[in-house]
């Protein structure tokens, strides 16, 4: 079935075009417990660029005991093309983190926040406030070396521990990350529990806070079916930046209930029956996924996946 295509009907309000942020390498692959070869990281993100993934996040420089996954992050940079034209960032969590990626040659970097007292106490061993001490100099140093840095806001809907998050305080937290310096914020459905109404609150708050939805991408996970509804409507809001992972692998490995990403995928067919442009190619993307899926050893989660793909690599 590969090569079919939904019928296009474009809808009055929405972006002409959007800008995929592919996570699969990195927010994909990290919660997996099976260790991926390295060189099968390294095709699939080689896959990924080349089949028009405008921005592909490679891996993270955390310490290996938190993400085992990840711990050959310096080995597999060393086989990117980290000066094409397709970026690769990587996650850093602290200056340590930062200055692997600066030795590694590294020019585009993320620092991870978070939202809830609670997950930040969790996650990055720290406080709602204190985390910002942390991410300062990060964020200066990485500045001053020439770098972007894109800030990532994570339990922007909802906390397995805390529960519902206000959005006056996701601009609390995002509006200081872009105090600091961060291009763009990631607001993250950490554990999928945003529905449409939420998303437009929360854009509505940013935007009402004075920082305009230019600066702004969307993090969703699909936990409860709901990521490409809460994606239509961040388009309706006029967000243009969408987090994605090929296949709809991922997780996060400090919130169980964090199941997988929005899968890219499934985000192009709806922009392709939308008619907005993405600049990527969906043969070869599932073509991609297919192979990460056969070599996972399970079917993918992506619904447009397991409906082209069904004739294999």
């Amino acid at each position: 079935m590969t090569g079919s295509l939904p019928m296009t009907i474009r809808e009055d309000g929405l972006p002409e075009r959007v800008t995929i942020y592919e996570v699969g390498p990195r927010d994909g692959l990290q919660n997996e417990s099976t260790i991926v070869p390295l060189d099968v990281k390294a095709e699939l993100v080689s896959r990924l660029v080349a089949a028009g993934l405008p921005i592909v996040e490679a891996t993270s420089f955390v310490h290996p005991r938190w993400v085992p996954q990840l711990a050959d992050a310096a080995n597999l940079v060393t086989r990117l093309d980290l000066d094409g034209p397709t970026p690769l960032p990587v996650l850093v969590p602290n200056e340590r983190g930062l200055d692997r990626a600066i030795d590694a040659g590294c020019r585009h970097i993320a620092v991870f926040a978070s939202a809830t007292e609670a997950f930040a106490a969790k996650n990055l061993n720290s406080g709602l406030e204190s985390q910002f001490a942390m991410f300062e100099p990060t964020i200066r140093r990485a500045i001053d070396a020439g770098m972007d840095v894109r800030g990532y806001v994570s339990m922007c809907f909802g906390d397995p521990w805390e529960g519902p998050v206000a959005p006056e305080q996701v601009v609390r937290v995002g509006t200081r990350l872009l105090s600091l310096g961060v291009s763009q914020l990631s607001l993250g459905d950490t554990i999928g529990v945003g529905t449409v109404g939420h998303v437009g609150s929360l854009v509505d708050a940013f935007t009402g806070a004075g920082v305009g939805v230019e600066r702004l991408a969307m993090h969703f996970h699909d936990t409860y079916g709901q990521a490409l509804a809460n994606t239509h409507a961040a388009l309706r809001r006029g967000i243009t930046t969408f987090d994605a992972s090929a296949g709809g692998l991922g997780g996060c490995p400090y919130a169980k209930s964090a199941t997988g990403n929005l899968a890219t995928e499934d985000l192009v067919w709806m922009l392709d029956g939308l008619g907005i442009e993405h600049g990527v190619d969906l043969d070869a993307l599932v073509s991609t996924s297919v192979w990460m899926a056969d070599l996972l050893g399970r079917t993918s989660p992506s619904a447009v996946v397991r409906a082209l793909g069904q004739s294999g690599d």
